[in-house]
């Protein structure tokens, strides 16, 4: 039996919504091996102006990714879906080892195969320096976000 991500495509608004909300709490669980199996084992990446291909890849992209960005915690947001394919725009919040603050802006572009596996993912992404009293994403560090934490657009971003 072929390996399942549900929801599976086509996409309703309600199950992309869905399929955005699993993504974020996967990525903000910093689990590269975890973050991994949510893409087909050929899934191709363009990230910045690094490009991933397959599941090892992506697993060692997001390590070194998760060793740079500390108390890294992210938020994302449906912008726009048809039939196999999602658009979304993200905000994300870390520091680096020397303890300054960032908060990165991007949209990614989705392709998913008929199991639900992301195999396409293409984000844009820039970085802007903060002071640590700008942050907005204020949750436990070890958690998904809260479901009563405001979102993008109630935040302004």
């Amino acid at each position: 039996m072929p390996e399942q991500r549900p929801p599976l495509p086509p996409f309703t608004r309600e199950t992309a919504i869905q399929k955005v909300r699993a993504a974020e709490d996967g990525w903000n669980s910093r689990n590269p091996e975890r973050v991994a199996l949510a893409y087909s084992v050929d899934s191709d990446w363009r990230n910045r102006a690094e490009f991933v291909k397959g599941r090892d890849a992506i697993a060692a992209f997001l390590t070194r990714k998760w060793n740079r960005e500390l108390d890294y915690r992210l938020i994302k947001e449906l912008w726009a879906f048809t039939g196999n394919r999602i658009a979304v725009r993200f905000a994300y919040e870390y520091h680096d080892d020397s303890g300054n603050w960032f908060r990165a802006y991007g949209n990614e572009n989705w392709e998913f195969d008929e199991n639900g596996l992301m195999r396409t993912r293409f984000a844009c992404i820039n970085d802007l320096p903060i002071a640590e009293s700008e942050r907005k994403f204020f949750w436990d560090r070890a958690a998904s976000r809260p479901a009563d934490h405001p979102g993008l657009s109630e935040l302004g971003l």
